[in-house]
């Protein structure tokens, strides 16, 4: 090998050796929350969400205050939604049916707060703490 491949050799590696811990650090550790669905019901919107734990502990109770969003822009309504459980590892769907919400005016969540957020060894903030947001249906969400 000539000096210059040696030398792009040890740069490439070098590169390649920095990047795993920076994988590594973005890799997610927390709650992930999907807003996978949204869909009208006799009672208003079912709204439906693939909640991830990927926390080294299992959450055995956690609630979460999510601020609805219509079309205008403004606050339709708080609601304070219980996920139950999410073990550690694991995903779960959870559905809920929210009254009195059409679900063509919902146009953005937000994970305003996790005002329960228990389980071994697990402090109170740990819930809110590196959660993960994403939508699939037609609103988006925030954490």
């Amino acid at each position: 090998m000539t000096p210059r491949t040696l030398l792009l050799t040890a740069m490439f590696c070098i590169a390649a050796a920095g990047g795993a811990p920076a994988q590594e650090a973005s890799a997610a550790k927390g709650l992930e929350i999907e807003l996978n669905a949204l869909e009208s019901s006799q009672k208003g919107c079912k709204f439906t969400f693939v909640a991830g734990n990927r926390l080294a502990e299992g959450v055995s109770k956690v609630s979460f205050e999510f601020v609805i969003f219509n079309d205008k822009g403004t606050v339709e309504r708080l609601a304070l939604l219980d996920f139950r459980d999410l073990p550690a590892g694991k995903s779960k769907v959870r559905q809920f049916d929210v009254p009195g919400i059409a679900c063509e005016n919902v146009k953005n969540l937000l994970i305003n707060d996790a005002p329960v957020c228990e389980g071994e060894g697990i402090d109170k903030g740990r819930c809110m703490d590196g959660i993960v947001t994403r939508s699939k249906a037609t609103a988006g969400l925030e954490g």
